[in-house]
């Protein structure tokens, strides 16, 4: 796969900045392609000819970027070359997904493993732990035919790029519709829906005892004398209220350390994003200031790596025995850094009935076929307005409906991701809606989702 040549000028940090979108762009692509199963040019087109920020970093749309776009299907991986520049690569490792390779690389710096399930095929079992959906009529009450009309709006802008449509209802599937080439099993790109596992991982080793949601965040790095991030908790890094400087889109250029801000670095350098993340100094104080920053859930991914291997469980498929495969999820695909570590803000692929399944555990309150795996008082947490935000639109590593914006009940909390992820859960009509969509659409997709839940609250009255 190629694009043609062109003549294109850019400037010192435009030469900063490009390779980064570059391998940012192989990273996207590639995932597409042995993640999730989709067609090369179809993936370029809606995943990542889409600029990634209408704000100075990647601006720019990748035919003015590239010169040269190539898969490599023996060796499973994408490389990206920028026109005047370097060529940058990303590459499938299995179970841990596609993985951006330092440039002056061949390979990562840890052992990937396999990541296998305990659970038998899904088709033996019935929903939730498995797929086999209830044969029987649909509950009474329900207005089937506004249904229908809901799930029609949810398709009905084909610039918004749907993947998914899911509606449960009392613990039951209602709605169910797929987008062309996707089917229940497609590994979906999610996005920052991935912090919102952060926070449930989070939740089940509050469960077991190994800190408190109170307790200071438990970083050696930060526990020097006089170390003020020794104050940071569990709580201001859930609640994205932790203070460390850490530069975003919205940020000023002059700040941005790397040629892009620190929130897109992360995904792009091909680095050790736990240490880069621990290591940022503190601009505010602690639970004074509310901002959407990667270095919080980053942080909170470290905590985690850390107290899951002390206790000698192996990292990279704790997440299956601890998390999934406890509430039927068979395969979530997180995909790590060069070094290992899990780039959940971001880098994560999983089917719509997946969503569901973690919606439907914070619907119960953290209790799973009878097994409590979140602590009490838990889902209250992270569906609570956080105190540091100037709006009440976030809460744990989940956002809130504390504004409206959503056409839900105000108590509606959800898992978003940047290509137009929702994971909606309404505890007051026992409701989740899970609508999925490519990254080309996100920006032009809200209208039809708000469309869509409209119908939907009107369907089950």
């Amino acid at each position: 796969m190629s694009l043609p040549t062109f003549d294109f000028r850019y400037d010192q940090a435009r030469k900063l900045e490009l390779p980064l979108y570059a391998a940012m762009s192989a990273k996207i692509l590639c995932s597409a392609i042995f993640v999730s199963g989709r067609d090369p040019d179809e993936a370029l087109e809606n995943s990542v000819l889409a600029p990634l920020s209408t704000r100075p970093a990647f601006p720019v749309k990748p035919e003015n970027a590239f010169s040269k776009v190539e898969t490599d299907w023996d060796a499973k991986a994408v490389h990206i070359t920028v026109k005047d520049g370097p060529t940058r690569t990303a590459r499938y490792y299995g179970d841990q997904g596609c993985i951006i390779l330092p440039q002056d690389a061949s390979g990562v710096f840890f052992r990937p493993v396999k990541v296998e399930t305990a659970l038998p095929n899904p088709t033996t079992q019935a929903w939730p732990m498995g797929d086999a959906l209830p044969e029987e009529p649909l509950m009474p009450g329900l207005d089937e035919e506004k249904l229908i009309e809901a799930v029609d709006a949810a398709f009905a802008k084909p610039e918004a790029h749907t993947a998914a449509f899911l509606v449960a209802y009392k613990g039951r599937i209602i709605a169910e519709r797929y987008g062309q080439g996707v089917d229940k099993d497609t590994q979906l790109e999610c996005w920052s829906m991935g912090k919102s596992v952060t926070s449930t991982l989070v939740g089940l080793l509050v469960q077991e005892g190994h800190f408190g949601l109170d307790d200071p965040a438990p970083v050696p790095e930060w526990k020097l004398e006089g170390d003020p991030r020794a104050e940071i908790r569990i709580s201001d890094l859930l609640r994205m209220s932790s203070g460390l400087r850490f530069s975003h889109l919205t940020d000023p250029k002059e700040v941005w350390e790397q040629g892009v801000p620190d929130h897109l670095y992360v995904y792009s350098g091909a680095i050790d994003v736990f240490q880069f993340s621990i290591n940022k100094l503190p601009e505010h104080l602690p639970n004074t200031v509310g901002r959407y920053r990667n270095c919080d859930p980053l942080t909170l991914g470290y905590i985690i790596k850390r107290t899951v291997t002390e206790k000698g469980n192996e990292y990279l498929s704790w997440p299956q025995r601890a998390l999934f495969d406890r509430i039927g999820i068979r395969r979530q695909v997180l995909e790590t850094d060069p070094y290992g570590n899990f780039i959940m803000t971001g880098f994560d692929y999983g089917t719509a009935r997946n969503w569901v399944r973690i919606g439907l555990l914070y619907l119960q309150d953290g209790v799973w076929m009878g097994e409590r795996l979140l602590p009490e008082g838990f889902v209250d947490f992270v569906s609570t307005p956080a105190p540091a935000w100037e709006e009440p639109v976030y809460g744990g590593l989940f956002w809130v409906n504390g504004t409206r914006r959503w056409n839900l009940p105000r108590d509606a909390f959800f898992a978003a991701g940047a290509g137009g992820q929702y994971t909606f859960i309404v505890p007051s009509h026992d409701l989740i809606v899970v609508r999925m969509g490519h990254r080309k659409g996100g920006s032009v997709c809200e209208g039809a989702i708000n469309d869509a839940l409209s119908k939907v609250m009107a369907a089950i009255g």
